[in-house]
Parts: structure tokens; C-alpha cells; sequence
């Protein structure tokens, strides 16, 4: 019986490591999927897709503020 790996790094994509950040910001993913997800995700695309997470939402609370206070 062959058995094919789970992804191998071609299959590894941006879209990935997207999801793998939003599941972890919204904090509910189980340890399974968690644990799967992290075996196979590209660590460079994981900190980019991150930091670029992260400044988005920093821009975007800054934003809302800025509206909320002007009314």
C-alpha cells in the first residue's frame, strides 16, 4: 500500500501559511489541526503572511478609532 506524504513543498502555498495565521488569531483550532498545519507550512511564508497580519490589523484599529472619534 503506498502511502502519499501530506503535502509536499510545492503543494505549500501562501494560501497556507494565510490560513494558518488567521486560525491562530482567532485562537480556536485543534491540537491535531494545529499540529498539522504547522508540518507543513513554510516558516519565511508564515512570518511574512504575520507580520503583514499584524500591520493590517494595527492599520485597521487605527482607522476605526480615528472614525469613532470624529463623529
Amino acid at each position: 500500500m503506498d502511502v502519499e506524504p501530506i503535502a509536499t513543498k510545492s503543494q505549500v502555498s501562501i494560501w497556507s501559511s494565510l490560513k494558518f495565521v488567521a486560525w491562530s488569531m482567532v485562537g480556536i483550532r485543534s491540537r491535531k489541526g494545529y499540529q498539522d498545519d504547522l508540518a507543513r507550512v513554510n516558516p519565511i511564508h508564515l512570518v511574512v503572511v504575520g507580520l503583514v497580519s499584524v500591520l493590517l490589523m494595527v492599520v485597521g484599529l487605527i482607522g476605526l478609532v480615528h472614525w469613532v472619534v470624529a463623529k
